[in-house]
């Protein structure tokens, strides 16, 4: 049996201002064409479809049109999703009545009836080419404060994530028997991972709440992953992070994007195969690191290519410059460096070494938009206090962040 293992598409994602839809629409059809070439019996989409809680009626669209057309060119395909810490479960599980008849199932926020969990509702068979299950996959969303069980711990927050794992896998176990295999889905932050700063938030906590690996015991066969957009195993070959099929800022740009085909042999994992993600759009920056001066900036865009020569979307570009005093017409010189050349200047950071600082002391200025939450509060924080703020405080600025993006007002 077949799976494909991805996350983290942030449909409706945009870079500096820049619309992704038709990079996103790329990938789609990569993906469905993907499916059925390789007779992939299951895709597993592991959270942060979409970019933002509420995304345009478009974007939306694109979302159930892939849906539709996956299953019209492979009906057997078993789809399962869960929402992530960027998707409004709500939205997600909105259609299920109708996605469930067209053997879509999506688990946007965690099934409860107070504060337990409903299994039966987080269990999800996957079949077989001859129509047999044979696989039972654990599909928990991500998982906000109001999802754990009530625990008297020294961490009750990784003790409640271990609980609410424990109890489905407990339920999983019991129907797969000695033939099934069970996978284990979750939108997490783990342990021992290295993650992309600029476009990944800590969740559930922060650093401090890291999650240990060994939430999954080594009796699963397969750990399918979201919320890290670099690719990478934790632990295990078997414990995955895909990564995001498109970079999501300039540090990503490096990164590795694919999705995971994973073979399994009844309760066996056979194989775990990344598969490259073709990229209509690339993303560039000069210098690739730290701030050049404005002479050697120069010399390099004019070594960029000719947009008559070139083929395909212009990069994004993104130039980071080091001014030892004012240049009150730096924007208009990259501009005019750059007419006639195949590449699109979404961002220009000056590196300001004057006025009495040392090196280490630099600051790169960017726009309030192009800067992350966190960011925004840690700076916010320093003005007024002389450390970092405690982790009670940076706790309850994420819990505001996820209120704000789910659109709720508690």
């Amino acid at each position: 049996m077949k799976l494909i293992h991805t996350a983290d598409w942030h449909l409706g994602h945009k870079f500096c201002d820049v619309d992704r839809f038709a990079e996103h629409a790329a990938f789609l059809d990569w993906l469905v064409k993907t499916i059925c070439e390789r007779e992939v019996d299951a895709l597993l989409v592991c959270g942060d479809i979409f970019d933002t809680a509420n995304p345009p009626a478009e974007v939306q669209e694109q979302w159930y049109r892939f849906l539709a057309r996956c299953k019209r060119a492979k009906s057997s395909v078993d789809i399962i999703a869960i929402g992530g810490n960027h998707d409004a479960a709500g939205r997600l599980n909105a259609p299920n009545p109708l996605l469930k008849e067209l053997g879509v199932q999506i688990v946007g926020g965690l099934p409860r009836c107070g504060r337990e969990v409903i299994v039966d509702e987080v269990l999800k068979p996957i079949t077989d080419q001859d129509g047999n299950i044979a696989a039972w996959v654990t599909a928990v969303p991500f998982l906000r404060s109001p999802d754990l069980p009530l625990v008297q711990r020294d961490d009750p927050l990784i003790e409640g994530v271990r609980q609410r794992y424990r109890k489905v896998l407990d339920a999983a176990r019991d129907r797969a028997g000695d033939d099934c295999a069970i996978i284990a889905m979750g939108h997490l932050y783990l342990a021992g991972t290295r993650i992309s700063e600029l476009s990944e938030r800590k969740v559930l906590g922060g650093n401090q709440h890291a999650l240990p690996v060994d939430i999954f015991p080594e009796d699963v066969t397969y750990v399918a992953l979201g919320h890290l957009h670099r690719a990478q195993t934790v632990g295990r070959e078997n414990v995955r992070y895909p990564g995001a099929p498109l970079p999501m800022s300039m540090p990503e740009r490096t990164y590795q994007h694919q999705v995971v085909e994973v073979v399994l042999d009844k309760a066996e994992l056979v194989e775990c195969e990344p598969m490259k993600v073709p990229q209509t759009r690339h993303l560039m920056r000069i210098p690739d690191t730290g701030a050049i001066l404005m002479t050697d900036l120069l010399s390099a865009l004019a070594t960029l290519p000719g947009a008559e020569a070139a083929t395909g979307e212009p990069p994004l570009l993104e130039v980071a410059v080091r001014l030892d005093r004012p240049e009150p017409g730096l924007r208009r010189q990259v501009e005019q460096a750059l007419e006639g050349k195949h590449a699109r200047l979404v961002a220009l950071l000056a590196d300001l070494t004057g006025h009495e600082k040392a090196l280490a002391d630099n600051q790169q200025f960017a726009r309030l938009a192009d800067l992350h939450p966190e960011q925004v509060f840690f700076q916010a924080w320093r003005k007024a206090f002389e450390k970092d703020p405690p982790p009670q405080a940076l706790e309850a600025f994420h819990d505001l962040v996820d209120q704000v993006m789910q659109g709720t007002d508690r």
